[in-house]
């Protein structure tokens, strides 16, 4: 019996093994792809250690910060980044038994070692969450803070994280940054960068103060209009961005 045989040209078999092949891994999660790439180095996590807690206090950072935040009895805040609990166990003191804290970083043994602190400190209004470099995976409309305290720099794919951060915002709600003005690569973010990763997806500068005892510069944000796809958020660059306006207080 004849049986025939199907010739697949040499250009079209070339072709359909070329389709089967992998594709290349660029080191982006397949939850970024959808968000630029952010056209900027980014400093190691964990690889800049600050100054201890108190020398810390006896400079009045974390109070400076709180109030510039206008931190309140009863409030709800996110600390991401969280690490030790520097800030996390100094909100709770701010917010008081009616307020919340919910500390936040991707270093799983840093989650534990916080945990411990909690409890050993007896600390009864703050929960601790895992989350992840593109999502820090806050529950929406929840919080009226959510503070990002010397770890900005840090974050790989600032797009998709502030994208994902923004619902989680309360009516009124604010975000607030505390950075160093220096290169991303060096533990540090230029505010006129840090501005621009904002506004592309939908934050409004309202405040930005320099002083002493913060290791560098207070920014806040809020959210302001429509939240853009991701399709249509177009990245930042290093040099020539401009800062946008700002209805608050420059320093």
């Amino acid at each position: 019996m004849f049986r025939a045989r199907l010739i697949v040209p040499a250009a079209l078999a070339m072709a359909l093994v070329a389709c089967q092949q992998p594709a290349v891994f660029d080191g982006r999660a397949e939850t970024s792809r959808d968000f630029p790439t952010a056209d900027r180095p980014v400093s190691k996590v964990g690889a800049s250690t600050f100054s201890s807690e108190a020398q810390r206090d006896a400079a009045n950072e974390a109070r400076v910060v709180m109030d510039l935040a206008r931190i309140a009895p009863g409030m709800s805040v996110a600390d991401l980044g969280a690490g030790e609990g520097y800030y996390t166990v100094r909100l709770s003191q701010r917010v008081g038994k009616r307020g919340r804290v919910l500390a936040e970083d991707i270093n799983p043994a840093a989650n534990e070692r916080l945990g411990a602190r909690v409890m050993r400190e007896g600390i009864e209004n703050v929960s601790i969450k895992l989350g992840e470099a593109d999502d820090p995976r806050l529950p929406p409309g929840s919080f009226d803070r959510i503070m990002l305290v010397h770890m900005y720099h840090e974050v790989s794919e600032p797009y998709a994280f502030l994208w994902r951060l923004r619902p989680a915002l309360r009516p009124g709600g604010r975000v607030i940054v505390v950075d160093v003005d220096r290169p991303t690569d060096a533990h540090g973010i230029m505010p006129s960068l840090l501005f621009c990763e904002f506004a592309s997806v939908g934050f409004r500068l309202t405040e930005f103060v320099r002083k002493p005892e913060l290791q560098g510069y207070y920014a806040q944000f809020e959210a302001a209009g429509t939240r853009p796809k991701p399709a249509e958020i177009k990245p930042c660059r290093i040099a020539g961005e401009a800062p946008p306006k700002t209805d608050g207080s420059q320093g």
